[in-house]
């Protein structure tokens, strides 16, 4: 028997992010082309080349949870249980009672628990084994994210974590689609969640020679498609999207931010951290494949756009070759990392949801900091201020270290 694939949709938002905590901070700042970096605070980066990150200011986890849970849990799950109680509310899900069996939990991370794996490591040396916290292993690794939310929640549907560096969060919601369209689920919660603003995570990114050095004006650092762009400027946070169902979706008479049409994975085979541009022209071609779009009723591509040399490069060529005329004649292109910085595990799911939000609210995001565009870089990739324009397509694209690509397509919903 032929099955029937069934339509998904988003109908819930949570965002934390280095622009604010909480979907209309976090929107309103991207509108206003906030820039959300600033100096490290979270440990002592002086004698560091780079001393720069979008920090998640004034994050208060007893907001969202007891003292004891955020004891227990490094700060990467903190974010993903916060980014879900607010996209839970956000989508009108009831939680006085479990969630069920046909509720889904796919959240990952790039890095997992960083800080604590920093920390537990110092206690064991200096103070010896027998002092290292019990939860230690739950508080570091990448699935723990998704399995507190499963428990929280009691969401008893499928549930694992993708781990595909700057791609996780677009993995992670292709699959829940997936597992939706196929009847595996009615419900998956969906994104991802980083906190890499340590010693290590620095010191190791700074030891790739991958990151911005512009500490005297960290405001202006990340800037994608700029030709004075020197790497990106790290961040942190989570971004979590509610995907369902459509029929699932209007019987609770929920909102529909919009539908979620495409999605394709590939990698380059080429590098671990040089891109070749070839697998991401193939994960867009396949997902507008997947979406059954042709390259022109696309409107906007929320690029990975990460402020990398190569990398900007890399990805303007390969869009140029997918949408050919197109891409110069009514294509926008921006990157909302130039306000945010590289949230690595928790970026897909952030520029998922900026995509459907600003599908749903017409206005395309900016790219801030484009003064001198490089000449290789030959867009219109939405400079300093956003667009308002009604449009009805979008791709949000995500490529990470190990050559991985993943790449979303969202449509205005219309029922």
């Amino acid at each position: 028997m032929q099955r029937v694939e069934r339509r998904v949709v988003v109908t819930g938002i949570g965002l934390v992010t280095p622009l604010g905590i909480g979907n209309e901070p976090t929107w309103q700042g991207v509108l206003a082309g906030k820039s959300g970096i600033g100096p490290i605070t979270r440990f002592d980066a002086k004698d560091l080349p780079s001393r720069i990150a979008g920090e998640v200011k004034g994050f208060d986890p007893a907001q969202f949870m007891d003292k004891k849970e955020a004891r227990r849990n490094d700060l990467f799950i903190q974010f993903g249980l916060a980014a879900t109680q607010i996209a839970i509310k956000d989508s009108g899900l009831p939680t006085d009672k479990p969630l069920g069996e046909r509720v889904g939990v796919i959240v990952g991370s790039g890095m997992g628990g960083l800080a604590t794996l920093e920390d537990t490591h110092l206690t064991a040396v200096n103070k010896g084994h027998r002092r290292v916290n019990p939860f230690f292993i739950p508080s570091i690794i990448v699935n723990l994210v998704g399995g507190q939310i499963s428990i929280r929640y009691g969401a008893a549907g499928v549930n694992y974590a993708p781990v595909s560096a700057c791609a996780t969060g677009n993995h992670a919601i292709g699959e829940s689609m997936r597992h939706i369209q196929h009847g595996d689920a009615d419900i998956v919660i969906s994104g991802g969640a980083e906190a890499t603003i340590t010693l290590l995570g620095i010191s190791g990114f700074t030891a790739a020679r991958a990151l911005s050095e512009r500490n005297d004006d960290p405001a202006r650092a990340s800037r994608p498609f700029d030709k004075d762009r020197d790497g990106f400027v790290p961040g942190e946070g989570s971004g979590i999207l509610i995907v369902e169902e459509l029929e699932h979706a209007k019987k609770r008479g929920a909102r529909i931010y919009c539908e979620l049409t495409g999605y394709s994975a590939t990698a380059d085979a080429f590098h671990i951290t040089q891109p070749s541009g070839g697998g991401a022209e193939r994960a867009m071609r396949l997902c507008l494949q997947d979406a059954g779009l042709e390259p022109e009723e696309v409107k906007y591509v929320n690029a990975h756009g990460t402020s990398t040399p190569v990398g900007d490069i890399a990805e303007t060529k390969a869009i140029k070759n997918v949408f050919g005329g197109w891409a110069k004649k009514g294509l926008l292109v921006s990157s909302t990392k130039s306000m945010t910085g590289h949230m690595l595990g928790a970026a897909g799911g952030v520029e998922a949801a900026v995509s459907a939000l600003a599908l749903y609210h017409g206005v395309v995001p900016p790219t801030i900091n484009l003064e001198n565009p490089d000449p290789e870089c030959d867009l219109d990739y939405v400079p300093n201020h956003p667009r308002e324009i009604r449009f009805d397509a979008a791709l949000s694209n995500s490529f990470g270290f190990g050559g991985t690509n993943a790449v979303l397509a969202l449509e205005r919903f219309t029922d």
